[in-house]
C-alpha cells in the first residue's frame, strides 16, 4: 500500500510539532515546510528544526511567498493531503491577515496545484463569535477552503493546555492568581497538544471527519478560571490566593486604545491586543448553540486522555519547558 504524502505548513509551531510527529508515527510520508530559523524569537536553528520534526523530509522556505511555497516546498512532486497548523504569532491585524489568511490561502493553491484532494485545517472555537482581526481572517478562509472543490476537515479545539499555563510559574513563585470578575464568567474544555494532534491525524483518514467543521475539547468537565487557580493552589499545598481584575477596565482601555491608534497607526495592534484581552476574560471556549445563543458545554466534544491536572502536576514538577507562551501571553 503506498503511504500518503503529506504536506504540513506551521509544522514547528506548538500544535504543528506534535502533528508532523503523529504522522510520522502512523507511517505517513510527511513533509514539514517551515521557515530557516523559527520558534519564539526565531531562536531555532534549522538543524534544532530537523531534530524536532524528526522523520519528516524537513524543506525551508516562506509560506507567505507562492513562489517559495513551489520551488522550496513542493518541488514540482505530488501531494495527497495538506495540513494546515498555522497561526498568527500574536493576534495582531497585519499579522492574522497575513498569515491567518493569506499564508494559509497560499498552501491551499499549492497543495491544488500539487494535486491534493484533502485539506485539514487547524482553526479555533472561537471563530463561532467573530469579534476580532485573527477570528475574522481564519472565518474567511474557512469559507474559501469549503468552495474550493477539495475534501476538507475543520478542526476548531477549545483551548490548549498552553493557554491557560501563564500564570503556573507566577503561583508557584508565591503571587496571587490574576482572574477577572468572580472567576467564574467563563469557562472552557482544554485539549494536550498530544490528544489534538492526534485528533487532527485521524481526519486523514476517518471518512466521518471529511467535509466537516470538527469542535474539539479535551476529557472532563469544563473548568473557570477560579477552578484552575484551585488547582494550582492544591496541588502546590497551599492555601488559594487570588487577586481579582474588573473587567469593565477593558471599557476604558479598548476606546482610548482605539482613539490612540487613529492618530498614531503603530497602535493598531496595541488596541486590538486590549480586545483580545476583554474577549478571552468574557467569553467562554465551548461550542455555541446555536438555539439558545448561549456556550454548552453538553454538545461540546471531547476528545484524548491527558488531563489538565496532570498538566499542570507536571509544570510544577518539570517548569514550562517546550510551552513557552512567546507572544500570545497574556499575563
Amino acid at each position: 500500500m503506498v503511504k500518503k504524502r503529506v504536506f504540513v505548513v506551521g509544522a514547528t509551531g506548538y500544535i504543528g510539532k506534535f502533528v508532523v510527529l503523529e504522522l510520522v508515527a502512523r507511517g505517513y510520508d510527511v513533509v514539514s515546510f517551515v521557515r530557516e530559523r523559527s520558534g519564539i524569537g526565531a531562536q531555532t536553528t534549522a538543524d534544532e528544526v530537523r531534530k524536532q520534526l524528526r522523520g519528516s523530509e524537513v524543506r525551508f522556505g516562506d509560506v507567505s511567498s507562492m513562489d517559495s511555497l513551489m520551488k522550496n516546498g513542493i518541488k514540482g512532486e505530488h501531494v495527497d493531503v495538506v495540513v494546515s497548523c498555522l497561526t498568527s504569532r500574536n493576534g495582531g491585524v497585519k499579522d492574522s491577515w497575513n498569515i491567518d489568511y493569506q499564508a494559509t490561502r497560499n498552501a491551499l493553491d499549492a497543495g491544488k496545484a500539487a494535486g491534493a484532494t484533502h485539506f485539514v485545517l487547524l482553526s479555533a472555537i472561537c471563530v463561532q463569535k467573530p469579534m476580532l482581526e485573527f477570528q475574522r481572517a481564519k472565518l474567511k478562509f474557512e469559507k474559501e477552503l469549503q468552495e474550493s472543490g477539495l475534501t476538507w476537515s475543520i478542526v476548531r479545539p477549545t483551548a490548549f493546555f498552553k493557554s491557560i499555563a501563564g500564570q503556573v510559574e507566577a503561583v508557584k513563585n508565591g503571587k496571587p492568581y490574576v482572574m477577572f470578575g468572580d472567576g467564574r464568567l467563563t469557562a472552557c474544555t482544554p485539549i494536550s497538544e498530544a490528544d489534538l494532534a492526534s485528533y487532527i491525524v485521524n481526519c486523514l483518514d476517518n471518512p466521518a471527519m471529511r467535509n466537516k467543521i470538527l469542535p474539539i475539547g479535551g476529557p472532563g468537565k469544563p473548568i473557570t478560571p477560579i477552578e484552575q487557580g484551585e488547582m494550582i493552589f492544591e496541588l502546590l499545598g497551599r492555601p488559594p490566593k487570588f487577586k481579582k481584575m474588573p473587567i469593565q477596565m477593558f471599557d476604558v482601555i479598548i476606546p482610548i486604545m482605539t482613539l490612540l491608534a487613529k492618530i498614531f497607526p503603530k497602535l493598531e495592534d496595541k488596541a486590538e491586543f486590549a480586545r483580545i484581552g476583554k474577549y478571552y476574560c468574557s467569553e467562554s471556549m465551548l461550542v455555541l448553540n446555536p438555539k439558545t445563543g448561549k456556550y454548552d458545554a453538553s454538545i461540546t466534544p471531547s476528545y484524548g486522555t491527558d488531563t489538565l491536572r496532570d498538566f499542570y502536576k507536571r509544570v510544577l514538577n518539570e517548569g514550562l519547558a517546550g510551552q513557552e507562551l512567546g507572544e500570545h501571553s497574556m499575563f
